[in-house]
């Protein structure tokens, strides 16, 4: 086995052990990854079709996710006021715990130095952008990270969409991020 197959192999080991800890509750892998999602997600990128591009899986799939966690009561769905096709969903409050879970994963990279952290998250990072480019796919980034975002002392701005964020969107991902 070359370095690459090793390294690609160790990369979806740990995926499938992180996700197989979600079976734990009611939920499956798609499921958590997607209340995950929604958790970090600002107002505007909490479409089904969002969800599905940021987890590299179909609209019709990324649906009946939704759907199914509407009836376990994780999410809830909002139709737009604006545009009456458009649908987006939120958390609920049995929903918000599970977007912030941290399982045997999460502790073992806490356990790592920070140096190890730094350069683990680096080279994820270039690995992820990598693939992004070459698929063509979004990169989903972080507001605060984006051409777009204005920043003034008491509040921001999102001026892609001429809207005002919250403090707490400016940290959240966003699909129309554009990294400056």
């Amino acid at each position: 086995m070359d370095m690459t197959d090793q390294i690609r192999a160790l990369i979806n080991r740990l995926a499938r052990l992180d996700a197989a800890e979600t079976w734990k509750v009611d939920l499956n892998p798609a499921q958590i990854a997607a209340i995950e999602y929604l958790g970090r997600a600002n107002r505007f990128s909490r479409a089904p079709s969002h969800v599905a591009e940021y987890l590299g899986t179909t609209r019709g799939t990324m649906s009946q996710t939704l759907k199914s966690l509407v009836r376990k009561g994780y999410v809830t769905e909002r139709q737009s006021e604006t545009d009456k096709r458009s649908i987006s969903f939120e958390l609920t409050e049995a929903g918000r715990p599970l977007a912030g879970r941290e399982g045997a994963l999460a502790d073992a990279i806490k356990a790592l130095p920070a140096q190890d952290q730094d350069r683990l998250s680096e080279s994820l990072s270039a690995l992820l952008k990598a693939r992004l480019l070459a698929n063509g796919g979004r990169a989903f980034g972080i507001c605060k990270t984006c051409v777009h975002h204005r920043a003034t002392e008491n509040a921001a701005h999102c001026a892609l969409l001429s809207l005002p964020l919250s403090t707490d969107e400016t940290t959240q991902i966003c699909h129309e991020q554009v990294a400056a």
